[in-house]
């Protein structure tokens, strides 16, 4: 099942996600800007996302817990949050990927296109990706 989480989803959401301030986390959820996957177990993943230029959906995180990757869990979530953005009238949704992870190759499958990168002083390439939803 995939829903956008509510403080009742908060606890479980900070067990596992470590890239965002509690504060930060609360109010992505109070924005509807987290969606979570669940089964019978559980918790399986979770999307979270913002506006980059307040304009353009862009999906900050995209987690699949251990146990639950090569599932087909990523893609649905994707999907749905998709959907969801286009429901909301946006025209295209953008996200992220260092250049040394595997995660570019899961975008560019979904139809996502490398529209530009991030060089930041010790880090890997950031390559950055967009897609039209129309």
């Amino acid at each position: 099942m995939i829903k956008y989480a509510t403080l009742d989803d908060f606890n479980i959401l900070k067990q596992h996600e470590h890239c965002i301030s509690d504060d930060e986390l609360v109010n992505s959820i109070y924005l509807k800007r987290v969606l979570i996957m669940t089964d019978d177990s559980g918790l399986t993943g979770w999307l979270r996302y913002n506006l980059f230029w307040d304009n353009t959906p862009f999906m900050n995180m995209l987690y699949i817990l251990d146990g639950h990757r090569g599932k087909g869990n990523g893609t649905a979530l994707v999907r749905f949050w998709e959907e969801q953005m286009l429901a909301l009238g946006y025209e295209s949704v953008m996200t992220s990927t260092l250049s040394n992870e595997q995660a570019q190759f899961f975008y560019r499958r979904l139809g996502y296109t490398d529209c530009g990168s991030l060089l930041l002083p010790g880090e890997a390439l950031e390559i950055i990706f967009r897609k039209n939803l129309r």
